[in-house]
């Protein structure tokens, strides 16, 4: 039974499963969206929603926090500045995971992790 077992593994070194899951997340805030594996999705989606959470307050605390996580300057900066305002009024949700079938390779299953479209605007 997995009761109170929050971390998803994916089969990885703690190291290593923080490094997919912060190029995920970076290339997620960078593009709009990213293609991965269904498991590795919703694993990213947990993260990336914590951190557009904690970006819709803009405090000093919560750039260094999500700085720390994002090591890249501009890609914080843009989660502060151009991605959080836009789901100020939104309680939760920020993501989506659209399923694409399995990949050809290994028959893994593959999803599409985006923002969700706020604003009115259009990626």
């Amino acid at each position: 039974m997995r009761h109170r077992k929050r971390v998803v593994k994916l089969g990885k070194e703690p190291e290593h499963r923080k490094a997919i899951l912060r190029n995920l997340v970076r290339g997620l805030f960078l593009h709009g969206s990213v293609e991965t594996t269904l498991v590795r999705a919703k694993a990213a989606r947990s993260v990336a929603e914590r951190l557009i959470t904690r970006a819709k307050e803009d405090t000093v605390h919560n750039r260094r926090q999500a700085r720390r996580f994002l090591i890249d300057r501009v890609i914080t900066n843009r989660l502060f500045v151009d991605i959080a305002p836009g789901f100020r009024e939104r309680l939760g949700g920020y993501t989506r995971i659209i399923k694409l079938g399995p990949r050809r390779g290994d028959c893994a299953e593959r999803a599409l992790l985006l923002l969700v479209e706020h604003g009115g605007k259009k990626k």
